[in-house]
């Protein structure tokens, strides 16, 4: 398995651009193709071959409302994508077939852990839902009340989540560690602002093998790394390098590939940055 060490890398590189389109609400890889998720009646989710970039397919989506984001498991061989309008998830295989389970409560972020459970966060009640692949719930997480308006969580190795919270008019806009979901032991940010120091909407997570962290930071158009424990390492997308603003992501770390959804501040039109870091 590559090994590679986040905090040597420097400023990313634009590589290639995915098409403008309807707003994309999600990016990940599957089967060594790329999954792109449009907020669209039907054919939602695109199927980009992995090296050329080229649209392979379109796979639909049935009964969605307010889509807001997807990730993908290898194990499983398909996609999850989450559905703030009816309070689902979505599992959708890679030829089509879905299914759905209820989450019962709007989630927006999502992600895979090491056993392949799919880790739910759900802003408005501030928890974290873990469910098997097939839905059942396993678990629930209340992050503390300070964690207001929580996006994205991921799972680090040693059973931590890395959580990102926030809204403009929030007092604090943090990416904070959390041992048990209760307790916060690191965080970086604070009052909103565009310092080194702060955040303006921090959306969307990614993590390296390492455990460096990338932080969609929606409202100040770059990507922030940090280091395992939440400390400051540097930009590695700025905002000239977007057209509009950042608000997903997905780390491609054998390719040392970024992809980054930029997105119009109404929501209507998207696209994805690919850059190499």
């Amino acid at each position: 398995m590559l090994r590679w060490t986040c905090c040597l890398c420097t400023v990313g590189q634009a590589f290639h651009t995915l098409p403008e389109g309807p707003t994309v609400y999600g990016i990940t890889s599957l089967a060594g193709e790329i999954y792109l998720l449009r907020n669209k009646e039907r054919d939602q989710v695109e199927v980009y071959d992995v090296i050329n970039c080229r649209l392979q397919r379109c796979l639909t989506v049935s009964n969605c409302k307010v889509i807001m984001d997807m990730t993908s498991c290898e194990h499983n061989h398909c996609v999850y994508i989450s559905d703030h309008g009816i309070e689902c998830i979505h599992r959708l295989g890679v030829q089509g077939a879905a299914t759905r389970w209820a989450v019962n409560d709007k989630p927006s972020g999502l992600s895979l852990n090491a056993t392949h459970n799919v880790l739910v966060v759900c802003p408005r009640v501030r928890k974290i839902k873990e469910f098997s692949s097939q839905g059942k719930l396993l678990r629930e997480l209340t992050l503390p009340g300070e964690a207001v308006q929580p996006w994205h969580a991921i799972q680090l190795t040693n059973g931590q989540f890395v959580v990102c919270h926030g809204k403009h008019d929030d007092p604090l806009n943090r990416v904070c560690i959390s041992a048990d979901g209760r307790h916060i032991v690191h965080s970086h940010g604070g009052q909103p602002g565009s310092d080194t120091g702060q955040y303006d909407v921090p959306f969307h997570l990614a993590v390296d093998n390492n455990e460096f962290v990338f932080v969609a930071d929606r409202r100040n158009r770059r990507v922030t790394l940090l280091s395992p424990t939440v400390h400051y390492v540097r930009q590695v997308v700025l905002s000239d390098k977007l057209k509009w603003r950042p608000s997903r992501l997905y780390l491609d770390i054998q390719n040392r590939l970024l992809y980054v959804t930029d997105n119009d501040d109404k929501d209507t039109i998207g696209r994805v940055v690919v850059f190499s870091v």
